[in-house]
């Protein structure tokens, strides 16, 4: 039997890919194990799948001023010595990293055991994390083009992000009955992230009177950004977060303004959605998300607005603009070439576990 360990964490987006490969790996015969950090959100999302879990010491590297600067770098070393204890018990033939801190050790720790590692980087550039992978990586899958021209040479592959194969079997008619909307008029999905965005928020909700004449809008508005008078509003559904009934939402919505977040907008691709993208500004991240939507503008498949620009009166204005385009959009995500980003995954993860050759433990 191959054995595979699976790494990731820090946020959601640094394991559904990994959970989105499990089918696959499961029927391939494959017995996978999981390490991320001791109580980080990889734990809790990982539960559900029966697969052994392993937690080890992991920090996070800075590029600003804190003093935690000088105490982690002691607790990766920890972790580096926790995670080469779990693989040599483990054994397993190939390591697959989803990036995030606790990533980290765990990469270090199997190169220096010869254990081939493969990496996915969902960003236009790298972060520090997967900079500090990429070394003794042997591949780095990636999502846009523009990133293969900034990695070492032949160990970058453009594979997309592994998307989850539940999220393509929605249910509409299960939405429109969730929402109490009908189909008399589109339907216009907001995401902000897994947390909400405070200024796409407070601009949707203005718009409202505007947008509610020709859309329903559902709003999955984040933890705790439930707006209580606006409970009873005809044609206007908010959530704090979704989970298995996201498919079935997705699979309703006809256009969808969103974060710029790798993993979401390659699902919006896969779902060939039209979309409207606000990546979070500069000021507020390493600037990832600007150049994730700058990308899907030039390649055809997002409409792009800033949140610098962002006012009640441009949010609408490209909500129209993308509505009336739709079709444009539709047909460039169709032409796509990054689909099936589980199938090209599991094939390098096929190729590195059969070239490993195990040592007497």
């Amino acid at each position: 039997m191959k054995r595979i360990v699976l790494t990731g964490g820090g946020t959601a987006g640094h394991v559904t890919p990994n959970i989105a490969l499990l089918p696959k790996l499961k029927e391939l015969g494959y017995e996978i194990s999981y390490i991320g950090s001791y109580e980080g959100i990889e734990k809790k999302l990982i539960a559900d799948y029966d697969i052994p879990y392993y937690g080890v010491a992991t920090g996070k590297l800075r590029r600003y001023m804190d003093p935690k600067n000088f105490s982690d770098p002691f607790r990766v070393i920890k972790g580096v010595t926790e995670a080469k204890k779990i693989l040599k018990d483990i054994r397993p033939d190939v390591i697959f990293s989803k990036g995030g801190f606790v990533s980290v050790p765990v990469v270090r720790a199997a190169s220096s055991m010869k254990i081939p590692c493969i990496i996915h980087e969902s960003d236009m550039t790298p972060g520090l994390a997967n900079k500090l992978c990429i070394p003794v990586a042997k591949k780095v899958c990636c999502n846009f083009p523009e990133t293969v021209a900034n990695l070492p040479e032949g160990k970058a592959v453009l594979t997309g992000t592994p998307i989850r194969s539940e999220l393509l079997k929605g249910n509409a008619d299960a939405a429109y009955k969730l929402c109490g909307f009908n189909k008399d008029l589109p339907v216009l999905m907001i995401i902000g992230g897994s947390t909400g965005s405070v200024a796409i928020n407070k601009e949707i909700r203005s718009s409202l009177p505007k947008l509610l004449k020709d859309f329903q809008v559902v709003h999955l508005c984040g933890a705790g950004n439930i707006d209580n008078l606006l409970l009873t509003q005809k044609g206007y559904k908010q959530f704090e977060y979704l989970k298995s009934e996201l498919k079935d939402i997705l699979a309703m919505a006809d256009i969808v303004v969103s974060r710029a977040g790798a993993n979401v907008i390659c699902e919006l691709l896969a779902l060939k959605k039209p979309n409207l993208l606000i990546p979070l500004p500069a000021s507020a991240s390493r600037g990832d998300q600007i150049l994730n939507a700058a990308s899907f503008e030039a390649q055809g498949y997002s409409l792009v607005l800033s949140e610098e620009d962002m006012d009640t009166t441009t949010l609408t204005e490209k909500i129209y603009e993308l509505y009336c385009n739709r079709s444009k959009y539709e047909e460039n995500m169709e032409s796509s070439s990054q689909f099936d980003a589980v199938g090209k995954i599991i094939g390098l993860i096929e190729e590195y576990s059969s070239s490993t050759i195990h040592v007497k433990k």
